[in-house]
């Protein structure tokens, strides 16, 4: 039998939903800067943590982020290693304060991942939950509103972008005298971000920040006052505030990339300039998604669908490993849904160019012509 190569394809898209693409742009100045030994012998994330060069870097990486967000004064911007899933144990840890009564946590149910941190902060304190998603499809965010937050919960927590479930909310609650906080992962560096809003905001790096391995969290600083008796020290937030990050070695090579990308942002017209962008290829999918007749279908109702994870499904399941092949041979990858939930998603974080959007719609389209 003759084996005939794969088709070769000009451009490969990754439809990652991390770790996922990063800008062209990143990438090659990386390659100059970030592995080639200086006048010191050591390269740049061969050189130690508390150095002037990294201090630097460190201190250019905040003030980059904080610019970006319009980061009020009285937050603390800290690049901590780990993920996010290391922040569901750390925000109750850091948060809880019995000594004023707040002895319990609270928790809106938006999808996987906001189960996913609820399972990990009912480790630490009982969990009451306070809104849920519509069960029934299309598929929708809790309805913000007024939320009643129990007086004795330290914090109210969302997801506010579900990476799994695709949906995302449209407005952020009332949460009264609880502290807002949310797990941005998903979202964050997508579009302009009112961090007022919030008592501490969390997102790991492998979607819009950076390589994965390393956590922004922005915190409100009278929320540092708080006890935090049961954080290890390198969970601590005042301890890590306090210290400038450097309770335990920092992940430098993501937060250098990181700093990288804050910087690539701001060339490109910043938050508002991106959000717009952000915006074309989400309705461009979406468009093509819609207008199939009911080929591809949206389960996430308008107005609630994520603009950074498109999760879609074929009228006909029996499709989908052949979409999932003919799609990497056309060179689009990583497009099959989450476990939990099947079906395609096509992450579009802020590197994936409008180019690749409408590389995968036309493929859609083509696929839905021979299969339909």
């Amino acid at each position: 039998m003759t084996l005939h190569p794969p088709r070769r394809v000009d451009t490969v898209w990754n439809f990652a939903a991390g770790p996922s693409r990063l800008p062209d742009a990143v990438l090659a100045r990386a390659g100059d800067e970030l592995f080639c030994r200086g006048a010191d012998g050591a390269a740049a994330i061969e050189r130690p943590f508390s150095g002037p060069a990294f201090r630097k870097v460190l201190d250019d990486a905040r003030v980059h982020l904080a610019q970006l967000l319009d980061v009020p004064d009285n937050y603390r911007v800290l690049f901590l290693a780990g993920g996010a899933m290391h922040q569901f144990s750390a925000v109750p840890m850091n948060l809880l304060d019995p000594t004023r009564g707040l002895t319990r946590v609270a928790y809106a149910d938006s999808g996987y991942w906001s189960r996913r941190a609820m399972q990990e902060a009912s480790r630490y304190a009982q969990v009451a939950v306070v809104a849920r998603h519509a069960d029934e499809k299309p598929l929708s965010a809790p309805t913000a509103g007024d939320w009643h937050v129990p007086p004795d919960c330290a914090y109210c927590h969302i997801t506010a972008n579900e990476t799994v479930d695709g949906l995302a909310y449209p407005e952020w609650p009332d949460t009264g005298d609880a502290p807002l906080v949310a797990d941005a992962t998903s979202c964050f560096l997508g579009a302009p971000l009112d961090v007022s809003r919030f008592g501490l905001i969390y997102a790991s790096a492998q979607k819009n920040i950076g390589p994965a391995g390393m956590t922004v969290v922005i915190v409100r600083e009278d929320l540092l006052r708080r006890p935090a008796r049961a954080a290890p020290s390198p969970f601590c937030y005042r301890l890590q505030a306090a210290s400038e990050g450097g309770v335990n070695t920092p992940p430098t090579l993501s937060i250098q990339l990181a700093g990288m990308v804050f910087e690539w942002i701001a060339d490109c017209g910043g938050l508002t300039a991106i959000a717009a962008i952000n915006r074309r290829k989400s309705d461009l999918l979406y468009r093509a998604i819609d207008s199939s007749g009911g080929f591809y279908t949206a389960p996430v109702a308008p107005g609630h669908r994520s603009v950074m994870n498109v999760r879609f499904h074929l009228a006909d399941d029996r499709l989908i490993e052949h979409f999932l092949r003919d799609a990497e041979a056309a060179g689009l990858t990583h497009l099959r849904g989450h476990r939990e939930v099947g079906g395609l998603r096509a992450s579009l974080y802020n590197a994936m160019p409008l180019a690749g959007v409408a590389a995968l719609a036309d493929f859609m389209a083509e696929f839905q012509r021979r299969r339909g």
